[in-house]
């Protein structure tokens, strides 16, 4: 056998074999690029162009939150903010240290803002500062040529145009929560803000709104190229209360200085027309989150500006309560308006003394007289023979111990006692002694100023269980609806025995001897009836009768008694209800009615259907937003 032969036939073998091997692995080449380019072209351009186009959010602007008249007391505003490119500036120290002579920034603030810039790729913006002032804008542009890098960015916040005067109403919003970041990616984003107490929290939803997006071209570093398209946001709805904003000023002006809380009431429709807790505070401060030294002051003071007292704030009735218990009689059918008690200043039980507030006593008292001078000792005898479970049910029915539904975030609940509610809580019986005390709206006994205002309210309005509300509008499947117009159910109270209370409390306000007397409504036209209260804060010991009880104004301010006054007006057309509670003010008359006679006439005056047609009572100016 030729060997050239033998070994030709051996290499065209092999030829054959890696020929083979190379068309195979061309073939497979061909089919995977054919799978990858035909096949699966879709979803590698999907994910080519998720490579290349970043899929944004845009926030959509809050919805407004306006007053009875239209009147924007919730918007928001353009806002500037300061920041740095690092890309841009040869050396951001230096850079800081220059826009530190323009604007105050401390050397605190700059060593966070360069370790934010080391943290950040270049092109990506570090802010500075937020919140900046027209004239701190100015100044930085100006001097823009040294700053290089430094860029003023606009944006939005909040604005509450009457700050401190409706913040216990409207609330605040502040950013999400790592805990509340849950279903809308829009609480994802650094800036979206939320509604985080009152109104804001309560309609948040509504007033969000829906985001948009924008699609951005980027390149293989993450930088942006261009906006490829955009689709707006959606607008919060806005959202409108039964607030009148020149009375919630009104209000707020007439209690500052004190610690103390005023609600008024429509007591037919429910609408609440204003609502201040004094001492207050600024919504805005919350935005960007609280500094550190302004939360430890508002934690420290006794005077409590964070709490809405009117809600939140539970106090012993006092002597308002008297009313409820004079019904809870007047129904039961114990006493009648003629029941005749005589007054010597102190009642015996055992071996325990019941003081009424006036030392001599007040002699023969009827019903009328009892509530019109507010005494203790009548008060105890209804009490003792109505006992506590009959109270406590007249009480519920006016509204009080239970919340009345408030659309506010926060309500208290207040408390009413009844004999199983102790003896299932404290395992011991209840005592004489505590019906007595609770006759006169102490002991167990804690409502709320709006509780109060609903009492008084179903009061004067003939006995219809009015709720409050402070939403006029509802949200709906396309936008904010109208409320509905609500029809409350009568309490079953007997007209003549409301008839009687309601004279009672003209007789409290402009009858001789009534006991806010000094605190009646002179102006023709205008008119109120009301009940004046008094709540012990602490117990008067036997030592300090003897010698002579120690007057309010020489104890330190917070053992004094809390002032109360309720009333309601015009006298013959009831349309208001008015609670007002001054803490630690001393005696109702003295403190609590004057700001009552000053709210109501100030409510009657710019009631709505006293106003001539065109003629709407002034608003007060908004006030000059800081900075």
């Amino acid at each position: 056998m030729n060997p050239d032969y033998e070994r030709g036939k051996l290499f065209s073998r092999r030829a054959m074999i890696v020929g083979s091997g190379q068309f195979a692995l061309f073939s497979a080449l061909m089919a995977r690029m054919y799978y990858l380019q035909v096949v699966e072209a879709e979803k590698y351009a999907t994910l080519a162009d998720e490579n290349r186009i970043n899929l944004r959010l845009v926030p959509p602007p809050r919805g407004r939150i306006l007053d009875r008249t239209g009147v924007p007391i919730a918007a928001n505003v353009q806002s500037y903010r300061v920041v740095i490119v690092s890309e841009r500036t040869i050396d951001v120290r230096q850079t800081m240290a220059a826009l530190a002579s323009i604007i105050p920034l401390s050397d605190h603030e700059q060593d966070r803002i360069l370790r934010e810039v080391r943290r950040k790729r270049g092109f990506v913006p570090t802010t500075i500062r937020e919140n900046l002032s027209w004239e701190e804008v100015s100044r930085i542009e100006v001097n823009a040529p040294d700053l290089p890098g430094v860029i003023i960015e606009v944006g939005r916040i909040r604005y509450y145009p009457y700050s401190e005067a409706a913040a216990h109403v409207l609330g605040y919003v502040a950013a999400v929560s790592e805990a509340e970041q849950k279903g809308d990616p829009l609480l994802k984003l650094p800036d979206f803000r939320i509604g985080k107490n009152g109104i804001e929290k309560t309609y948040d939803l509504a007033l969000r709104g829906k985001a948009g997006s924008s699609q951005i071209e980027v390149n293989a570093h993450g930088r942006n190229i261009r906006e490829l398209s955009r689709t707006d946001s959606t607008p919060g709805l806005d959202l409108t209360l039964s607030l009148d904003i020149g009375l919630q000023h009104f209000v707020f002006e007439r209690l500052a200085g004190q610690s103390a809380v005023a609600v008024v009431l429509d007591a037919h429709g429910g609408q609440l027309v204003a609502l201040a807790s004094a001492p207050s505070f600024d919504p805005a401060e919350f935005h960007d989150g609280i500094a550190m030294r302004t939360w430890r002051e508002w934690i420290a003071d006794p005077k409590k500006p964070l709490i809405n007292k009117a809600i939140a704030g539970q106090y012993a009735p006092g002597s308002v309560f008297k009313m409820c218990v004079a019904l809870a009689a007047l129904e039961a059918g114990v006493i009648t308006p003629e029941h005749t008690v005589f007054c010597r200043g102190v009642v015996q039980l055992g071996t325990s003394s019941f003081h009424c507030w006036k030392a001599g006593g007040h002699g023969t008292m009827d019903l009328r007289n009892g509530i019109k001078q507010s005494c203790d000792v009548f008060f105890y005898d209804v009490a003792r023979r109505v006992g506590i479970d009959r109270i406590a049910g007249m009480a519920r029915r006016l509204g009080l111990g239970q919340p009345v539904g408030i659309d506010i975030s926060g309500e208290k609940p207040g408390f009413i006692p009844t004999k199983d509610w102790k003896r299932a809580t404290l395992g011991v019986p209840w005592q004489e002694g505590e019906t007595l005390v609770a006759g006169i709206g102490q002991g167990f006994i804690l409502t709320t100023p709006l509780q109060l205002a609903v009492m008084t309210a179903r009061i004067a309005n003939g006995g219809k269980a009015v709720v409050p509300h402070v939403a006029q509008e509802i949200p709906g499947p396309d936008g904010m609806e109208p409320r509905p117009q609500a029809t409350f159910e009568s309490l079953g109270i007997k007209t003549a025995h409301l008839d009687f209370i309601r004279d009672a409390m003209n007789a409290v306000v402009n009858e001789p001897g009534g006991t806010a007397g000094r605190s009646r409504l002179r102006e023709p036209g205008l008119s109120m009836a009301g009940k004046t209260g008094t709540a012990q804060v602490r117990r008067i010991s036997r030592e300090e009768r003897l010698r002579g009880v120690i007057k309010n104004e020489d104890l330190p301010w917070d053992r004094r008694d809390h002032a109360l006054f309720v009333a309601f007006g015009p006298v013959e057309t009831p349309r208001y209800a008015v609670a007002v509670v001054v803490e630690h003010g001393g005696g109702g008359s003295r403190a609590a009615a004057p700001v009552a006679r000053d709210i109501m006439r100030e409510a009657l005056l710019r009631d709505p259907l006293r106003q001539p047609a065109g003629d709407v009572a002034e608003t007060p100016a908004v006030p000059g937003r800081k900075g």
